[in-house]
């Protein structure tokens, strides 16, 4: 997995998880899985397809959800209440806008998907050619994580190069 891919996401998070919920965020520890990925409450999932492509997920605890809902709605909020998943899917595209527009001043062509709300505990599977990375932040909310598998489209590989030149 090349960072280069990577690495607009991880910043994207960063800078909107400590945007959004007017505190500090402290990135946590970074990992390989080769497995799927299971979901820790609420999670957001979205898609990208064309010279890269792979998934985004960001995912946090109910607990957090609901924290993190309430901090930007400006009043508490309970888990099950739809907000908690509007907000996430919000978030979830605040990331992906800002990671994707780094991505797209690099070259790559490709079209992101509405984010998918998951809250079960069923895993998110990869495939058997792609790893994902997993990353944690530490915000004044809770812990929040967020899973990222991204490849280039060997397929499609030779039409960014030839752009590039």
């Amino acid at each position: 997995m090349k960072m280069q891919l990577i690495q607009p996401f991880i910043s994207a998070a960063d800078s909107i998880l400590a945007h959004a919920l007017d505190g500090p965020t402290k990135i946590g520890d970074l990992s390989m899985e080769e497995e799927g990925y299971r979901p820790k409450g609420f999670s957001a999932r979205i898609a990208i397809c064309g010279e890269i492509e792979g998934r985004v997920i960001l995912d946090m605890d109910s607990a957090t959800a609901a924290r993190v809902a309430s901090a930007l709605a400006g009043y508490e909020v309970n888990e099950s209440e739809q907000v908690v998943r509007e907000t996430l899917c919000e978030l979830a595209n605040m990331m992906i806008g800002n990671a994707v527009t780094l991505l797209n001043d690099h070259g790559y062509e490709f079209k992101v998907h509405p984010p998918e709300v998951h809250t079960g505990e069923e895993a998110v599977r990869g495939t058997s050619n792609t790893e994902a990375m997993a990353i944690y932040f530490d915000t004044p909310c809770g812990r929040v994580f967020v899973n990222i598998s991204m490849r280039y489209n060997l397929s499609r590989q030779p039409e960014h190069d030839a752009a590039l030149k």
